[in-house]
Formats: C-alpha cells, sequence, structure tokens
C-alpha cells in the first residue's frame, strides 16, 4: 500500500478536454464538498509556423469553470512539458487560483536556462510559479486534500497529483496499451521513471488514473481514464511484473529511435516560466532555437 495520505471516499468530478493538435488531455477537477476547482495541464495554442498564439483550449475551460460557477483555486502543472504550451497565467488572469509545480522545477530551469543560454535576467529559483511542491506536501482545493507524489525520470520536476480517489499522472504513464513515457530528455532517467511508476502503482486498486497524453494505439480511440489495478496487470511497459532491468534496457533502446516532439523548443521555454512568453531586450514576444543543443 501507498505511504502517503490518499481520500478513496472522496470522489471529485473530473471533466477531461482533449486537444487533437498536441493529444494532451487538460482537466477540470472539481472537489464534491465545495465549488472549488483546479485545472491540471492546461494548453495555449500555437502556429509554431507562423509564431502565433491562441486561446481557444483555454478558453473553453474558462467557460466551463464560469457556467458551473466554481472558484478556482489551483493550476496545477504535472512537469514541465515538451509538447504543448501552459495557458496558466492566461487561466490565472481571468479566474485567479495559484500556479503550483513541483520543487524539481529549479533543476530544469538550471537545465535549459543553459541550453537556451538564458541570461542572469531568467531567474532559475522557481519565483515564476506561485507554488513548488515537495514529494508528500499535501494542500487543498476546496476541502479536498491533495497530496503531492514526486515522479522524477521523465523530468526531474515531475509529479502526481493525488486529488481523493483521482491521480493526475502526467507523462509517468500513459493507458496500458501505451505504456510509459520517454526517459531520454536531459534530466530523464529510466531507472528513475521504474521507480517512480512503481509509486504510482503502489497506490489503491481502485485509484483513477488520469492520463495527461492519449495517441489512440493501433488506432482505437482517445482514451484517458484507467487504474492502478488496470496499469499493474496490462500495461506493456511495466505490468505484469516486468523488472527494472528490463524496463531500463527497453526503455534506453526504445527513445535512441524516437524523434524530438514538434513543439519541445518553445514548450521548453514558455513551460519553464510558467507559460510566460520569454521577451527580447525591447520587451517584444520572442523564441530562440538552438543549434544542436537538443
Amino acid at each position: 500500500m501507498t505511504q502517503y495520505p490518499v481520500h478513496m471516499d472522496i470522489r471529485p468530478e473530473v471533466t477531461g478536454f482533449f486537444d487533437p493538435a498536441t493529444n494532451t488531455i487538460s482537466y477540470v477537477v472539481q472537489d464534491p464538498a465545495s465549488d472549488a476547482c483546479a485545472v491540471v495541464d492546461s494548453v495555449m495554442d500555437i502556429d509554431y509556423a507562423a509564431g502565433r498564439i491562441t486561446y481557444d483550449h483555454a478558453d473553453a475551460i474558462i467557460a466551463f469553470i464560469r457556467d458551473r460557477g466554481l472558484r478556482l483555486d489551483w493550476i496545477i502543472e504535472t512537469h514541465v512539458h515538451a509538447d504543448h504550451l501552459s495557458a496558466a497565467p492566461y487561466i490565472q488572469q481571468a479566474l485567479g487560483g495559484r500556479i503550483g509545480i513541483g520543487d524539481k522545477i529549479m533543476v530544469v530551469q538550471d537545465t535549459f536556462g543553459k541550453i537556451f543560454n538564458e541570461g542572469t535576467e531568467f531567474q532559475r529559483d522557481g519565483s515564476q510559479f506561485d507554488a513548488l511542491f515537495k514529494d508528500g506536501d499535501v494542500y487543498h482545493v476546496g476541502a479536498m486534500p491533495v497530496v503531492a507524489i514526486a515522479t522524477p525520470g521523465h523530468t526531474p520536476a515531475c509529479m502526481v497529483h493525488v486529488m481523493g480517489d483521482a491521480a493526475f499522472v502526467g507523462d509517468t504513464l500513459f493507458m496500458p496499451d501505451g505504456g510509459s513515457a520517454r526517459a531520454d530528455f536531459p534530466g530523464g532517467d529510466a531507472g528513475e521513471l521504474y521507480d517512480s511508476i512503481q509509486k504510482v502503482l503502489a497506490l489503491p486498486d481502485q485509484t483513477r488514473l488520469f492520463m495527461c497524453h492519449d495517441y489512440g494505439p493501433n488506432g482505437r480511440e482517445i482514451q484517458w481514464e484507467t487504474t492502478v489495478a488496470d496499469e499493474r496487470a496490462h500495461n506493456i511497459h511495466v505490468g505484469n511484473g516486468a523488472t527494472r532491468e528490463d524496463f531500463i534496457r527497453f526503455r534506453t533502446e526504445r527513445d535512441a529511435t524516437l524523434a524530438m516532439p514538434k513543439l519541445i523548443i518553445p514548450s521548453l521555454q514558455v513551460n519553464m516560466r510558467a507559460g510566460e512568453m520569454p521577451v527580447d531586450h525591447d520587451g517584444r514576444p520572442m523564441l530562440k532555437v538552438p543549434v544542436n543543443g537538443l
């Protein structure tokens, strides 16, 4: 059983918002005992070729929260995403709430601050976020306690957030037929990822697990909810007793064949800033492209 203080007697209402451009699922999670809610892993739309930002996906989430008469307490990032841009500050400006991420964001900021040749004006202390969570920290959405579980491996700052009987796993796990996240980005580690997945699989069997991504393997319809029991039994990478050594070997070999995410360059620059666009010396939004840096 898990060492973390989970509350299986609390069942929040979870609404998923699928973004087909990035295969990302964002969530609105409502405390069943109040009108409080959280947003998990929001998406800001980008036409990268045109250098144009829009907010259709975030606007749908904002409209949903307003239509329900909910109060937004938290805007959670499960990690610094490499495949989509966060809309956290846009949603915060509209609805309030605090933006939170794992405290290892500082490691990510230091790593990619160097890769993107950021100057001294780029703070690497996580101060762009309202809260930095440590492993085992408990915060609240309304009356609902939420426990943050550190799950490094895909990135150093990855965390799973357990809200009642629902856990939001970020990229640590995919649906059982999708397996697990890659571990070859700077700061990633396949062994750490395996250990982190075991922490998730130690949650109660009935825990609902909500994915950050789904790609519809073998042509099936997009899905984003499963359970700990299903993952433990059927996950194609770690289920049915797969060993740490086997996982590291498989993950290392597979990751060597994978292309970089299409939006990794803008995503990292924006997301390590809590969703804010970097600017040039004249204050204009501007992205960098490091050559042979990733």
